[in-house]
């Protein structure tokens, strides 16, 4: 897939405003290691490099954790690590983020820049498949623990995710699920004529399309959250627990 034009799905379908938002407000606010992992993701895997946070996205999150006070933190699905350097240094010096992905090598891509800002002890990186991880956690007592949950990970997982992390984040505190408006797809009735006529909308109708609208329609019905889906990057949706 081309990334330019997988762009072109995604909520502002507007290169041109993207790049204004980008170049206006994210970009000169971005870490310099943040750059770095950009940079090196994009050298790597090319198109892949979409499965980073938006760098006006991670802003938003930074500024999240910073309002809320966070200090101890979860992350579902880390890739290179963007998000993942975003969290670490918006937590205080004795913040912890915990993260967990299957994919080590991805993770190293990363590291370099992660080391180099100076936050590798605020992260603990576990390898290996989150639901395993996040009954562990539940396991040793963990629950109501964690101020933050971050998931950026398999999509048709996200709703199975949803009740651990439950347990695991405390009364008040946050799950945010990323991309929740898959490049705009939710918002398409199921045989549009787009999803036949384009390659890229056929392969995102392919996969996330349907479980992605099954967890909005859920989380949008849960009593037990607040949330609130945000049209930045491809989609944010904030959960707050109630209870």
């Amino acid at each position: 897939m081309d990334l330019k034009k997988i762009k072109e799905f995604t909520i502002l379908n507007s290169p041109a405003l993207e790049k204004y938002i980008l170049e206006t407000s994210a970009y000169p606010n971005e870490h310099e290691q943040l750059k770095e992992i950009r940079d090196a993701t994009l050298e790597k895997y090319k198109h892949m490099s979409i499965m980073n946070a938006s760098a006006d996205e991670a802003q938003f999150l930074s500024m999240l954790l910073k309002l809320m006070n966070a200090k101890n933190t979860l992350e579902i699905g880390v890739f290179t690590g963007y998000s993942l350097l975003t969290t670490a240094l918006a937590l205080p010096e004795d913040g912890k983020v915990i993260a967990v992905d299957p994919d080590m090598e991805a993770y190293k891509v990363g590291l370099p820049a992660i080391k180099k800002a100076g936050v590798e002890h605020k992260i603990e990186f576990v390898e290996g498949n989150a639901m395993p991880f996040l009954n562990d956690l539940i396991s040793k007592g963990k629950e109501g623990t964690f101020d933050f949950a971050f998931v950026d990970a398999d999509k048709e997982n996200y709703i199975n995710y949803h009740e651990p992390l439950l347990k695991l984040v405390k009364v008040g505190g946050v799950i945010a699920f990323d991309n929740t408006l898959w490049f705009g797809s939710v918002a398409l009735a199921d045989d549009d004529e787009k999803f036949k006529n384009d390659p890229i909308m056929g392969y995102i109708k392919k996969h996330g399309h349907e479980a992605i609208k099954k967890l909005n329609s859920f989380l949008a019905s849960d009593p037990r959250i607040e949330s609130s889906l945000l049209s930045i990057g491809d989609g944010v949706t904030l959960c707050r627990r109630k209870y």
